[in-house]
């Protein structure tokens, strides 16, 4: 448990704390409950098929042909003032 723990805690420096000013104890929690969020439910993993932890695996594309990955429209909503990113498809 203490390197599952010693991972999170380097990944959470480095992709938040490093790059953030953080004014007081309020804005920390704020500031990691949004990094846990995002760490959690919609941060890319190398895993199988790079699954995010809470979500299941995604359907594999059979059919190479299709025009179905010809346009792909793609949107980014921005966490924590731009410093955290998300992608998703759009509908």
């Amino acid at each position: 448990m203490n390197s599952i723990m010693e991972r999170w805690v380097q990944t959470c420096r480095r992709e938040l704390l490093d790059r953030a000013l953080i004014w007081n104890q309020r804005h920390l929690l704020h500031a990691l409950g949004e990094f846990e969020q995002f760490y959690n439910a919609h941060r890319p993993h190398q895993g199988i098929a790079s699954a995010r932890p809470l979500h299941p695996l995604p359907e594999p594309i059979t059919d190479h042909r299709s025009g179905r990955n010809a346009r792909l429209d793609i949107r980014r909503t921005d966490r924590l003032g731009g410093l955290l990113h998300e992608y998703q498809h759009a509908a």
